[in-house]
């Protein structure tokens, strides 16, 4: 019976008490990720900001045999450090040091109730963290909201930064002026509160896979439901409502042409993720989301740039097709210039 069950659950066949069984099989967890196992240890950095006692969660992973360099891996605002469990194995066998951080406001960093949330003040803690383990230079790879973050910091930092790589990030159109309405923040908590594993896994098949789901994704989906799930909801769904709004009100599409750094440009082709495309006319959601322009675009206007075009992969790739992507990354990583 519980492996029917969880076939069901994972088919997406929802119907009366099979689907309340469906949702207690899920794991709930505490607002700081609590009892969700991550591949390396988590350490914590503890720091003050906006007059707060904060800590970030991160991973520190030591190459197998160094080559002298240090990546930082930034997760997108529906992902976690976790979640680049495969990419920091491919990373640390190539000799690189791995820091695979949670920012403030997800995962397992603190959720401070009263805290502004800029790209800029993200980069900041990230610099900080960078700092107080002795990293002054490294490759900065960034993917989804992770991608903003990351061009951010190399618009902010530049001379820390030796590569940048962006895997299907956000930003790289104003979602604004293309005419999708503002939200108010309280409407963005209400919805966020009503989060759901199904809500979120339907939103991820639409938008993230093209309308394929394989079972494996659904630990990913299970890692962000069960935050909703548990004892922290209020503070989860307070910090990704003002998260959000930051996402949708800080694009960095007009500042691309300043960024510096080398840059490797990983686009998943059938990408279609718009925040705020739901709400927006129909006219306007059609247009928005359309990554192999976008990729070709952003490719276009950063200086140092190289495009990789991941034909039949959506917006991660590096969870759909992890050999594909890491192959990729390490040739494309060993080509740009330092």
């Amino acid at each position: 019976m519980r492996e029917l069950l969880v076939c069901a659950c994972s088919a997406g066949i929802l119907v009366g008490s099979l689907a309340a069984a469906c949702a207690e099989d899920h794991n709930a967890y505490g607002p700081e990720l609590e009892g969700f196992a991550y591949p390396y240890d988590v350490q914590r950095f503890s720091f003050k900001s906006q007059r707060q006692d904060v800590g970030m969660a991160y991973m520190d992973v030591k190459p197998a045999s160094p080559n002298g360099r240090t990546v930082v891996l930034l997760h997108g605002a529906n992902f976690c450090a976790a979640t680049w469990g495969d990419t920091i194995a491919a990373l640390r066998e190539a000799g690189y040091r791995v820091i695979a951080l949670d920012q403030i406001g997800f995962c397992k960093s603190s959720k401070p109730e009263s805290y502004q949330f800029s790209f800029q003040q993200l980069a900041t803690n990230t610099k900080a963290l960078l700092d107080s383990l002795g990293i002054s230079r490294a490759t900065i790879i960034g993917h989804s909201m992770g991608g903003m973050l990351a061009i951010r910091y190399a618009l902010m930092f530049s001379d820390n930064v030796e590569q940048l790589v962006l895997v299907n990030p956000l930003g790289l159109e104003d979602w604004q002026a293309a005419g999708v309405p503002f939200v108010d923040l309280n409407k963005t908590f209400e919805a966020e509160k009503r989060t759901s594993f199904d809500s979120i896994k339907q939103y991820q098949l639409k938008f993230y896979y093209a309308g394929e789901w394989k079972p494996e994704y659904d630990r990913w989906v299970g890692m962000l439901a069960g935050m909703y799930a548990g004892p922290g909801t209020t503070e989860v769904a307070w910090s990704r409502a003002r998260a959000a709004e930051m996402i949708f009100t800080q694009p960095v599409v007009h500042e691309l042409d300043r960024v510096r750094a080398p840059t490797l440009l990983l686009i998943g082709q059938k990408d279609r993720t718009a925040p705020g495309a739901a709400r927006a006319a129909p006219e306007v959601a059609g247009k928005l989301g359309n990554y192999p322009a976008l990729g070709r675009a952003a490719a276009a206007r950063i200086p140092k740039a190289t495009l990789v075009e991941f034909p039949n992969l959506g917006h991660a790739p590096q969870i759909q097709a992890p050999a594909q992507f890491n192959d990729a990354l390490l040739k494309g990583l060993a080509a740009l210039p330092r």
